[in-house]
């Protein structure tokens, strides 16, 4: 059940603050909340199903030391994604179905490419059960996607949004770091080599949060 749980956390912290959840807020304030949930859960399994499908049968194309050292990068990646923070830009508005099928498709669209699909082929490469990382990064966007509607619309309260991005963020870029470490040789990481990343991951943390700031203003 690692692979189940490990996939479940890494999607909810993927998924706070993320587009899609904020497209659940948007659509659980003009639909009921159990149409939202359904259709998050229609368009997740179909869409995840296709991502752990890609990143299982990405291992017999590419070597298994080359997958892990860029499946621990993606987890920078996506830390840094989280702290840049994320806008919905029409998406609740772009479909016009009835209430199922406008959130199942919308939410289908939007998770292509989204850092919980990118997350979910990562961790597809990382365990060889299909089945469990499948359904534990569905679990993941359910608990994700409920917390934000019970939260934001159905108690009324205010999300604490840089909290949340900063811990999200920081156990990424931890579990990301801590990856690399094991995938590569233990003579590489010199000192020299340690200072170094260090400096050029505090440089792209600056310069995403900078242009997080930019693209709300």
């Amino acid at each position: 059940m690692t692979a189940y749980f490990a996939s479940l956390l890494f999607v909810v912290l993927a998924e706070m603050g993320d587009k899609t959840q904020l497209l659940a807020m948007a659509f659980a304030s003009k639909y009921r909340w159990q149409t939202v949930m359904w259709g998050v859960f229609a368009a997740t399994l179909v869409n995840h199903l296709l991502a752990v499908i890609a990143g299982h049968y990405l291992t017999n194309i590419v070597p298994i030391h080359y997958i892990q050292i860029a499946a621990a990068a993606s987890f920078i990646l996506f830390g840094l994604w989280t702290l840049r923070g994320d806008t919905l830009n029409d998406e609740d508005k772009r479909f016009n179905f009835s209430p199922f099928w406008t959130v199942a498709v919308a939410f289908f669209f939007a998770e292509m490419g989204d850092k919980t699909q990118l997350a979910t082929v990562a961790l597809a490469t990382k365990y060889s059960s299909i089945i469990q990382v499948w359904l534990g990064t569905t679990s993941g966007m359910l608990v994700a996607d409920a917390i934000g509607i019970i939260v934001g619309i159905v108690l009324g309260k205010n999300i604490p949004e840089k909290a949340v991005k900063w811990f999200a963020a920081t156990i990424f870029i931890l579990f990301g770091i801590l990856g690399l470490y094991g995938a590569t040789p233990r003579d590489f990481w010199t000192p020299t080599v340690i200072a170094g990343s260090a400096l050029v991951l505090l440089l792209l943390i600056y310069g995403v949060i900078r242009m997080g700031k930019k693209e709300k203003t």
